[in-house]
């Protein structure tokens, strides 16, 4: 429950922020451009706030925050007086018309820049990208990739840590081979390796790209003893103390610490038996995991952490700029997010990428709960990231959404006449239904990933 609260609360916030920044940027231009708006509204439904400002304009803060949106004098669908007639939406220029559509999605892409300025400047620790192991009959194994060099770039793209090397693979999703250059750390040649990625079956919602590819990244040792056991939590109430040696769980045993914590996760909310060696003496101790939600499933938690080895101060790196390189590293960190989400469109409609891929707001909750507990340079970057794909899915051209009051425009911008109103009516019910249809999918996958 209390998961569930910080992912809806992070989500709500979140959310806000992003429809706030996106109906402001239509709301700025509209008023540069003498349009009187009549409202702004965060969230639809019922008002739980609202206020009329000096300029006339009633700002709203409705129920459900799900949305907004900018409402402009406009005489196709309002009783306009006569002296207001020059401050309608619908008698400015396709030009000005045009400039305050794109106003909204425009202003993301500048609050993703914002962000992300204020990530680096603020300062993203991190860790260099090291290979641990490699499956050996897995595709990196076959490309025969050396465990514990470093990852220096993938197919042309800079991967300074491992969050880098991720969207590196992912804008990889479809193409045939895959160009790895990495470094020994005893050497400092660089090697070229090529990935035959044909037969690449890689489903987000089930594994890491990493994975899929058969690498796992190096980490510190972890020892089978506990170094953490959280106040009130099962593992106290159970019992468990600091320097506990782990030996079992019901009655399979538990060498390391990663078959300890995939044992606990299958009992959440079950009573399991957990057998210890405590100063050389062996206990069996009664503990109930706690239910939790982790990557859309039901999992038991027990509030334990283990010892585990330093990182080597070799690896670890900041990535922290000043106020004028920042700016270089933002634009470059939003160009790259933009390009890739417009290529996963591309590969969604193509097929690269199944449907199945697609989140809806559970999905984003979780995300947004995720990233706001790793603390808010990492919350930065996750509205960031939000920002511009809220950019990107309003400027599709579905007549629902910014894209397609744009492409009505541009055709009147071509032909010096406006689509006819019974076009544009059954454009719109098209691109509801689409844009229904794509939150269905989405939500099914959500549900499809908690319940499974």
């Amino acid at each position: 429950m209390i998961d569930f609260l910080w992912n809806l609360a992070s989500f709500v916030i979140a959310l806000g922020i992003l429809v706030t920044v996106h109906e402001y940027g239509h709301f700025w231009v509209a008023r540069k451009n003498g349009v009187k708006v009549e409202r702004f509204s965060v969230g639809f439904g019922r008002a739980v706030w609202r206020k009329t400002g000096k300029d006339g304009t009633e700002y709203v803060l409705a129920m459900i925050p799900l949305g907004g949106y900018v409402k402009m004098l406009d005489e196709r669908v309002d009783d306009v007086q006569p002296e207001d007639k020059d401050k309608t939406f619908n008698i400015k220029s396709v030009y000005q018309r045009i400039a305050i559509v794109a106003a909204g999605p425009m202003a993301n892409f500048i609050f993703a820049l914002f962000a992300f300025y204020l990530m680096f400047l603020i300062g993203v620790p991190s860790v260099k990208p090291i290979i641990g192991n490699i499956a050996p009959s897995s595709i990196a194994g076959q490309a025969n990739l050396v465990e514990g060099s470093e990852i220096l770039s993938i197919s042309g793209k800079a991967t300074r840590d491992w969050q880098e090397v991720n969207l590196a693979l992912i804008a990889e999703i479809g193409s045939d081979k895959i160009e790895f250059k990495t470094k020994n750390s005893d050497s400092q040649y660089v090697t070229t390796f090529v990935l035959d990625t044909r037969d690449w079956q890689f489903s987000p919602d089930k594994t890491s790209a990493l994975t899929s590819l058969g690498i796992t990244p190096f980490r510190p040792k972890v020892h089978n003893e506990l170094a953490a056991v959280a106040e009130n939590s099962p593992a106290s109430i159970g019992g468990l103390l600091v320097g506990d040696k782990l030996i079992a769980v019901g009655d399979t045993p538990t060498g390391d610490w990663l078959s300890f914590s995939k044992e606990i996760k299958l009992f959440p909310a079950q009573k399991v038996i957990i057998s210890i060696n405590r100063d050389g003496e062996v206990l069996t101790l009664p503990v109930t995991p706690e239910r939790i939600e982790q990557s859309g499933k039901s999992v038991g938690y027990i509030g334990v952490a283990p010892k585990a080895d330093a990182w080597p101060q070799a690896l670890l790196i900041d990535l922290t700029y000043g106020p004028i390189d920042a700016i270089k590293e933002s634009a470059q960190r939003t160009w790259n997010l933009t390009t890739l989400t417009f290529s996963m469109i591309g590969k969604l409609i193509t097929g690269d990428v199944s449907v199945k891929n697609l989140s809806g707001p559970i999905g984003i909750a979780q995300g947004a709960g995720s990233s706001a507990g790793h603390g808010f340079v990492y919350f930065l970057g996750f509205l960031a990231l939000i920002s511009i794909n809220l950019g990107i899915i309003n400027l599709l051209p579905l007549p629902v959404l910014d894209g397609g009051h744009l492409l009505y425009y541009v055709i009147e911008l071509f032909t010096g006449k406006e689509v006819p109103e019974k076009v544009q009516e059954a454009g719109f019910k098209f691109g509801a239904l689409a844009l229904l249809m794509l939150m269905a999918i989405g939500l099914f996958n959500d549900f499809s990933r908690v319940l499974g």
